[in-house]
């Protein structure tokens, strides 16, 4: 067969990974998809650092749009990101009828089902399995491997700069800033770390996970994330003390009522595997009702990592370009005419246990006070202890049992206002998966 046509936009990491795996595996690359794929045009900024690594045989352009409206072009490879340009090259590769591959997840997590609809419409493919958690297919895994099940919930650690500030933060000791400050020197942190730090970035990949696994449409507006730049050294120690390590999560469960769909620091068993997931790697835990629980683990991001899944989307795009399109595995998993409307739901009505950590005068009726609140609340409590008091003040932590998430609000809103306390409250959520 003739060889797939390939269009490159964007020729950094990910994209110089891209040429370097299709071109060093080309032959095992094709004995897989049954046709060897060639790229034959990027757009780039730099037309002569991407002349030194491409040569002469591939058509190089500053434009984007040349790319796409190239009519030799079988599919579009995006590989630039954010939500403008990327948008138009995509938008205007389906209406021309070429497949899209993509590793852009905050496009997908805003824009994606216009995206999807549109691609339906035209009948294109648009893989994405380079969006979430790099060289790990989960994707494939949650659409393919684990479609006889009702999957119940996913959670995972889905970004590694956060999963490598905080394994500093325990294993060394350091504070926040410390350990951000390390995460930049080696390259796991952007200058601008905003979207990693601030759990932007895992709520974007958490989004399309949601979606995946229970077949509704993708709605970042209404997940709920929290980052990690408040947390302090001391509530890792006490964590730790407790039996527990923290690690900022992506969660997404469903409940009878509705959808959880949130990004946050959450408290974990010592023993459990999300735990013991240590640097910059990634590692998702799938739960199915036929399957129980399943972990995929390895590295989120990088050249090679990334763009091997990059590859396995075009080898999967040339192995289905010639079937019908009401035959392909559906972008979302589920079938488009079957997308579900389950509300995501608020934050107030999702169910935790919690981590508290309360700075107030040593003075006696201090626990009774925090208990009876706690207790009108319906907060149980499940275990505490009281660090030694210095300059007339203690620090007191408590781990409760699950409860309401708007309860534990009201509660420590109460709680807050007693005389004293003498600083914010520091709630924690706590999960055992």
């Amino acid at each position: 067969m003739s060889p797939i046509k390939v269009g490159l936009l964007g020729l950094g990491v990910v994209g110089g990974g891209t040429w370097k795996v299709l071109t060093q595996n080309a032959d095992e690359i094709a004995r897989r998809a049954g046709r060897r794929i060639e790229v034959v045009a990027v757009a780039v900024r730099d037309v002569q650092k991407a002349r030194d690594l491409l040569g002469d045989s591939v058509s190089i352009s500053t434009n984007g749009m040349d790319v796409v409206n190239n009519p030799d072009i079988d599919v579009v490879v995006e590989l630039v990101g954010g939500e403008t340009l990327a948008k138009d090259w995509i938008m205007r590769a389906i209406e021309l009828g070429k497949h899209v591959v993509t590793a852009n997840k905050a496009l997908l997590a805003v824009h994606g089902n216009e995206i999807f609809a549109a691609a339906h419409n035209k009948g294109v493919m648009v893989a994405f399995e380079a969006a979430v958690a790099g060289g790990i297919p989960i994707i494939k895994a949650i659409r393919e491997g684990l479609s006889a099940n009702r999957i119940q919930w996913v959670a995972g650690i889905i970004n590694g700069t956060t999963n490598f500030i905080l394994s500093e933060m325990r294993s060394r000791g350091l504070s926040f800033e410390a350990a951000l400050a390390d995460a930049q020197k080696l390259g796991y942190a952007e200058a601008d770390p905003t979207f990693d730090i601030e759990g932007v970035d895992a709520a974007h990949k958490l989004t399309l996970l949601s979606a995946l696994a229970f077949g509704i449409p993708v709605q970042f507006s209404t997940a709920h994330i929290e980052g990690i730049t408040s947390l302090a050294a001391e509530d890792i120690r006490h964590a730790e003390r407790l039996g527990y390590t923290v690690k900022l999560l992506g969660i997404t469960r469903h409940r009878e009522e509705g959808i959880e769909l949130r990004v946050h620091p959450t408290l974990v068993p010592a023993d459990s595997l999300l735990a013991n997931v240590q640097g910059a790697m990634n590692a998702v835990m799938v739960h199915g009702d036929a399957v129980g629980s399943t972990v995929y683990y390895g590295a989120g991001a990088g050249e090679l990592p990334t763009a091997s899944a990059v590859v396995a989307d075009l080898v999967d795009v040339a192995r289905l370009m010639t079937a019908d399109p009401g035959h392909r595995v559906p972008y979302l998993a589920f079938q488009q005419d079957a997308m579900a409307d389950t509300p995501i739901l608020p934050m107030a009505d999702v169910r935790s246990a919690y981590y508290l950590r309360l700075r107030v005068a040593d003075q006696p009726g201090v626990l009774a006070d925090v208990a009876r609140i706690l207790a009108q609340g319906n907060i149980s409590i499940e275990s505490m202890f009281q660090e030694p008091a210095q300059d007339g003040e203690a620090d007191i932590i408590f781990l409760t049992h699950v409860a309401r998430e708007g309860d534990i609000d009201q509660a420590t809103a109460q709680i807050q206002k007693l005389p004293f306390v003498r600083s914010n409250l520091i709630r924690l959520r706590v999960e055992s998966l």
